[in-house]
């Protein structure tokens, strides 16, 4: 009989791909919402947006959402307003309120 392969002789190599399919994901959740901070119009760096919830938080996109299928993440995005880091922090804080437009979809 054959040998057969397992987990841990391609333990590396599915590494690999989880991260990049990952990655593939991220840069089409940020183009899916536009790309650019939706409150100060940042898009320098990628890493520096975050998406935040406005309503219904079924799961963490960053939090093995990435793993699921576009059609689920599409909708939890859906969900999710793009803004850059600094702007999220000051949403979360109270300190940034969100533009009117944005706002409203949050009772949709």
């Amino acid at each position: 009989m054959a040998d057969r392969r397992t987990y841990a002789d391609r333990r590396e190599e599915l590494i690999r791909a989880v991260a990049k399919r990952r990655r593939k994901i991220k840069v089409l959740a940020l183009e899916y919402k536009g790309g650019k901070c939706q409150v100060c119009g940042y898009m320098k760096y990628q890493g520096a947006l975050d998406l935040h919830h406005l309503r219904d938080k079924k799961f963490g996109l960053g939090d093995k959402g990435y793993t699921r299928a576009w059609t689920t993440i599409q909708a939890e995005l859906d969900k999710c307003v793009l803004v850059c880091a600094n702007c999220h922090r000051e949403i979360e804080g109270g300190i940034t309120q969100l533009p009117r437009v944005i706002s409203e979809r949050r009772t949709r």
